[in-house]
């Protein structure tokens, strides 16, 4: 018995089996575009995203160390006035009025000390200044003699070698504004302002400071000789080295008094200018 046809066959690619297949896996090539389009967006808007908060954290923490931040920067050790320390030195200064002459006491932390002589002028003004210096382990960071003197120093040009002078304390180096010789005469009627220092190993000092007095170079070096010689010591503290210092001093005074000063006493081979030439012509 034959029966009718049942079921009619599907015809089919022989090459692409699933092609004419209703249940066929393949994607239209535009959808497929589409799809990496957007994933490639999502990536971008997520790295977008995540510099965003890390810049974001990164401003937060930096927010919160400000405070640190600026209490470092004034823990930072510095000078400071010690009005309750009892004065170390004194200098005499006759014919000179005593309130003129000001005393001030520095101290470091890290234990550096220096004891300033400041002595004023008209209106005020300070005409020179003598500054013992005591270092501490801020020592490292001392700048220079002349870096330090320039800053001090009235201003003007660059400083330069001045020649050296005799003192109780040895050789002191003088310097002087490269101005001084362009100009004699500054703002105060002098020949400029002349500075000086003198470094010591044992104990570890240097007096230093500068002296706008004197209507010449001479005379100014004069005035600082002066200056040095009747600087005394009241006391050493727990320095005995300090007080050996000064007792070595004592035990060659320079006369300061006499006409022509200490500095005028030199050897004429240590006086920068105006030497005097020794014998007769």
């Amino acid at each position: 018995m034959t029966y009718g046809r049942i079921m009619r066959s599907f015809w089919t690619n022989p090459a692409d089996p699933l092609a004419n297949s209703p249940f066929s896996a393949q994607i239209h090539p535009a959808l497929t575009s589409f799809a990496d389009e957007v994933c490639a967006t999502i990536a971008r808007l997520f790295a977008y995203v995540g510099t965003l908060a890390l810049i974001a954290i990164l401003a937060v923490h930096f927010w919160d160390q400000l405070p640190q931040l600026a209490g470092d920067a004034a823990a930072t050790p510095s000078w400071s006035v010690a009005n309750h320390s009892q004065p170390a030195f004194a200098l005499s200064a006759p014919g000179q009025a005593e309130k003129s002459i000001t005393y001030t006491i520095l101290r470091h932390p890290q234990g550096g000390r220096k004891d300033i002589f400041s002595r004023l002028g008209s209106g005020d003004r300070s005409i020179a200044e003598l500054e013992i210096y005591r270092f501490g382990d801020e020592a490292a960071s001392v700048p220079r003699p002349s870096e330090d003197l320039s800053l001090r120093m009235p201003p003007g040009g660059e400083l330069e070698a001045a020649g050296v002078i005799d003192s109780k304390f040895g050789t002191v180096a003088l310097l002087r504004r490269t101005t001084a010789g362009a100009h004699p005469r500054d703002k105060r009627g002098t020949a400029g302002c002349l500075g000086f220092f003198k470094g010591v190993d044992d104990p570890a000092l240097r007096i230093s400071g500068w002296s706008c007095e004197g209507g010449s170079l001479p005379a100014q070096r004069s005035a600082v000789g002066c200056m040095l010689d009747r600087l005394t010591l009241l006391s050493a503290g727990n320095e005995p080295k300090l007080a050996e210092l000064f007792a070595r001093g004592e035990l060659n005074p320079r006369n300061c008094g006499a006409t022509g000063g200490s500095a005028a006493s030199g050897d004429w081979i240590t006086q920068a200018d105006d030497p005097h030439l020794r014998g007769a012509l």
